[in-house]
This record gives structure tokens, C-alpha cells and sequence, in this order.
């Protein structure tokens, strides 16, 4: 018994250092069927698209942050997204003006700058965030212009 003890600490250890690791610059991504990730107190859901369209009907009144150019967000965008430059230099300034009890629906182009925003919520102190890890680019409805 004293051996499953030891072994289920050495993998909750295990299971944290891999958490750390990968949490500065990278997001986990989490696949189909999974609720989502919960570390510093902020929990992010990765999901694809296709989901997102599902729970964006199934939620309409969800907060949408398009973290793209402003040039991007002019070519097409998610029905009511916020537009919220990653790029900009006034993007963290932005954020904090956001309720952070508030969850968010937040998408780029592909995923990879939006990935890369998560830091940026998580320091700020948000407590959900709903990440759209393949961006835009897997949306298949109509979008906004």
C-alpha cells in the first residue's frame, strides 16, 4: 500500500512539471471531447471550429475576441467579435479594461497567436477562456464583414 502511495505522488509531481513546462509558451491541446485544462486558476478549453460554432448557437450572448489585425477582422469575422490586436501594442491594455469572471470565446487565424495569448489571460487574471485552436480558418459559417 505504502508503494501505490509513493507512486501516486510521484505521478501527481510528474503530472505537475509537465504542466509547468509546457505552460509558458504553449497550449496543450486538448482534442475532441474534452472539457478543457485548469492551471492558475484559469480554465481554457481548446476546441476545434467546428464545436465552437455549436456552442457560440447554443450561447449567442458569448463574449467573442478576434485577436487578429484589424486588416484580418475587416476581411471576415465571427458575428459579433470584439476586435482585440494580439499584434498591437495596446493589447494587454485592452484586456484588463475585460471582465475577467466573464468566459470568452477567442480566436486568430490559425490558432497559433491565439494559443500564444493564453499566457496573457492567465496572468491577467481571466477565469475561462474558450480558445478556438484551429482559428478561423476551420469556421464554416457565414462570416461578418
Amino acid at each position: 500500500m505504502n508503494l501505490k502511495k509513493h507512486l501516486g505522488g510521484v505521478s501527481l509531481m510528474l503530472l505537475g512539471f509537465l504542466f509547468v513546462s509546457c505552460g509558458s509558451n504553449e497550449t496543450e491541446s486538448l482534442g475532441e471531447g474534452q472539457t478543457g485544462l485548469t492551471t492558475e486558476g484559469i480554465k481554457i478549453e481548446n476546441i476545434k471550429a467546428t464545436d465552437a460554432e455549436i456552442m457560440f448557437k447554443e450561447n449567442p450572448g458569448m463574449t467573442v475576441l478576434d485577436i487578429r489585425t484589424p486588416k484580418e477582422f475587416k476581411s471576415g469575422h465571427i458575428s459579433k467579435a470584439i476586435n482585440i490586436d494580439y499584434k498591437a501594442e495596446h493589447f494587454q491594455s485592452k484586456l484588463e479594461k475585460l471582465n475577467r469572471d466573464q468566459t470568452y470565446l477567442m480566436y486568430c487565424r490559425s490558432g497559433r497567436r491565439s494559443g500564444l495569448a493564453l499566457d496573457t489571460f492567465a496572468k491577467l487574471g481571466f477565469k475561462h477562456i474558450v480558445h478556438i485552436d484551429d482559428g478561423i480558418l476551420g469556421w464554416k459559417e457565414k462570416l461578418v464583414k
